[in-house]
């Protein structure tokens, strides 16, 4: 059993109270530093500790609080994303309903940090009991001091509001996140200027994933060294929670150190594959990375390693298939996903995404023609001129399948039909 640190209080029926935190060391933190230590104290201490984004990107958390300019002006804004409309990503959720007050102070802690003293959870349409939870949990730190005016005592306030979103996953970007709080399109805002120099109404904002911030009270009440020995990699330090489904015996949301094997992650804790079936593949990091073979289950699964053999960990979201599984057929589900959530501003996007998702469909209805293939890979390539990171990324499983399994989809284009199919 691995140290559980944001899964410390996680129970099977219920969620933790806010007195059951404060006794596992809730809030000791925001005590620690909120009136004794400077916001750049704050930034050094993650910073040491290198935590890095948990929300698909893994870029260094305490580098991006640091874009945000001394100079810049008031308000500043903080926005924890909650929309999690990942396929296959199900994690933020999970610990929403397992320790609501530890995303609190974490936000609090980034507020403390960056100057800022307002806060939003941006939470998707259908997580409404998510958004109850944490709205109620927002009062109850409010009475006792740990939100609100002059917390603690101090000069220091900050405010938390839950903003349900409109539900589509261009709404993860961080961007297109920012416009749909201010009740724009959300369509996504090529950088510069960054979100920490012009974010929400002109202002500097830091967009970070809830479980990013779940992180900050214990790194700055244990210490970067702490937090670095939780993990089995030297170079991405702490825990990750691991979202497992599809083929195995025990889907679920595991925290487990970074570093540890996909081999392991699926055979122990997941329970290994249901009777009958035999690894195949997995998406690794939700519906937007590649394919990982029999030949990836050793890989350790922390940023540096995943990226070593060509893939990205994305959001920690392992979806296994089995040998029965068509992935002409999953990658066409996919695909028609992407074609569907593109906000449509850019054409390598709107169009690119539809015409990669018809073939696929030609595919495997036994319509398909051996040119499709050389046809999916050069669009495959254009869509990596998209406007945002979404393109790129729907690309990645069409791509890892005519790497990985080019064989099945040219039976499916001899026998004209799904072989999988009888």
């Amino acid at each position: 059993m691995y140290p559980q640190v944001l899964f410390a209080n996680r129970k099977a029926s219920r969620i933790a109270t806010m007195e059951e935190y404060c006794r596992s060391g809730g809030y000791e933190a925001l005590s620690l530093v909120v009136g004794k230590w400077t916001g750049k104290d704050v930034c050094a201490e993650v910073q040491r500790a290198n935590l890095r984004g948990r929300g698909g990107a893994g870029f260094p958390a305490a580098i991006k609080w640091l874009g945000v300019p001394e100079e810049a002006d008031y308000p500043r804004y903080v926005v924890a994303n909650c929309d999690e409309m990942e396929p296959g990503t199900f994690k933020d959720r999970v610990l929403v309903h397992a320790d609501p007050h530890m995303i609190l102070e974490g936000m609090a802690l980034t507020g403390y940090a960056t100057g800022a003293e307002k806060g939003f959870i941006f939470v998707r349409p259908s997580y409404e009991s998510s958004a109850r939870i944490l709205e109620r949990e927002i009062q109850k730190a409010r009475d006792a001091g740990y939100l609100g005016k002059n917390i603690l005592g101090t000069d220091f306030s900050f405010e938390i509001v839950v903003h349900r979103s409109g539900g589509r996953y261009i709404c993860g970007e961080a961007t297109a996140l920012l416009n749909a709080l201010q009740g724009k399109r959300p369509n996504p805002v090529k950088p510069p200027p960054y979100p920490t120099v012009k974010g929400l109404w002109g202002r500097p904002t830091v967009v970070n994933n809830i479980e990013t911030m779940a992180n900050v009270p214990h790194i700055l009440r244990n210490g970067a060294e702490w937090y670095q020995g939780l993990s089995r990699s030297s170079t991405s330090p702490g825990t990750k929670l691991f979202c497992v489904s599809g083929r195995v015996n025990g889907p679920g949301c595991f925290e487990l150190p970074m570093g540890i094997t996909l081999r392991e992650i699926i055979e122990e804790h997941a329970g290994g594959l249901q009777p009958g079936c035999h690894y195949k593949a997995c998406l690794p990091g939700g519906a937007s990375t590649r394919y990982l073979t029999s030949e990836h289950l050793d890989v350790p699964m922390d940023f540096e390693s995943v990226a070593a053999i060509g893939h990205r960990m994305g959001t920690a979201a392992i979806i296994v298939f089995d040998q029965n599984t068509c992935l002409v057929g999953a990658t066409l589900n996919l695909t028609q996903f992407f074609a569907r959530e593109s906000c449509g501003w850019c054409t390598p996007c709107r169009e690119g995404l539809p015409y990669l998702r018809d073939l696929l469909w030609r595919i495997e209805k036994g319509e398909g023609e051996e040119e499709f293939i050389p046809m999916m890979r050069a669009m495959c390539d254009q869509l990596w001129n998209a406007y945002c990171a979404l393109a790129p990324g729907a690309a990645s499983p069409v791509e890892s399948l005519l790497t990985y399994f080019e064989d099945e989809v040219r039976e499916h284009i001899r026998q004209k039909r799904c072989p999988f199919k009888t």
